[in-house]
């Protein structure tokens, strides 16, 4: 299964503060931990939402709203993609990692194919399989 482990946004994040020297140094030990183990597929660290646009759809309309935005515990600061036999080992992982001051975060599977049932058609799955090739293509 694989799942998105969001790291909530905090007052630091949310004002530019970068992390120093021994936190980078604690993470990087801990990314290569998940990466040698094979779970980690992507991972990522966001600006403030004072960098961000949201986009709100009515109907035909557009709304775009510039950051920053209210509510900081309702914001991401950053993310990993992992792959994991179960939402039990993903806590497991997570539980290691080098977090300290309050730091919540939040871990929510990804839909899967068998999770659409017969709503998604063999054409549907093949269209899925062709843009999953052409990302990877791009990745290379």
């Amino acid at each position: 299964m694989r799942v998105m482990v969001i790291v909530k946004a905090n007052k630091d994040s949310e004002a530019g503060v970068m992390p120093d020297q021994k936190i980078l140094g604690a993470m990087g030990k801990y990314n290569e931990e998940l990466s040698k183990a094979g779970i980690m597929l992507a991972a990522d660290g966001l600006h403030p939402s004072s960098k961000g646009k949201r986009v709100k759809f009515s109907g035909p309309e557009r709304t775009v709203t510039d950051g920053p935005f209210a509510e900081t515990k309702e914001l991401i600061a950053g993310f990993w993609i992992w792959k994991v036999k179960s939402m039990d080992e993903a806590l497991e992982w997570i539980k290691r990692a080098p977090f300290d001051g309050g730091t919540e975060i939040e871990l929510r599977p990804f839909f899967e194919a068998e999770d659409f049932r017969a709503e998604f058609t063999p054409e549907l799955r093949a269209q899925e399989a062709r843009l999953r090739a052409e990302m990877e293509k791009r990745k290379a």
